[in-house]
């Protein structure tokens, strides 16, 4: 029998599906008032480790400091309670497609 029978076949992996590394607003209370919080800052720190396609924040936890956020995913409720406490959220601006196959006249 061949080989690819032989082998148990374990479902569908979606090779297009976004990672992200999930980060509490508790976390970012470890930097100081108004500083940049961005994916090296938070892999200095050793709070988002391994790889993945971004860095998401969840608002489970209080943010006390002002503090300006770049990560590539906010939930709603933690970008709230970012700008409750004066700081801002910036998303990380996704690369665009090339467009390849168009003709321009």
């Amino acid at each position: 029998m061949p080989l690819i029978r032989r082998i148990p076949k374990r479902g569908f992996n979606n090779p297009f599906k976004t990672i992200y590394i999930p980060i509490n607003l508790g976390a970012l209370n470890g930097f100081e008032d108004g500083a940049k919080v961005d994916e090296t800052a938070l892999r200095a720190l050793g709070l988002a480790n391994g790889r993945a396609d971004g860095i998401k924040i969840l608002a489970n936890g209080e943010v006390t400091k002002k503090l300006t956020v770049v990560a590539d995913a906010f939930s709603a409720t933690a970008k709230a309670k970012i700008e409750k406490a004066g700081g801002t959220c910036q998303l990380v601006a996704a690369p665009k497609p090339v467009e390849s196959g168009k003709k321009s006249s």
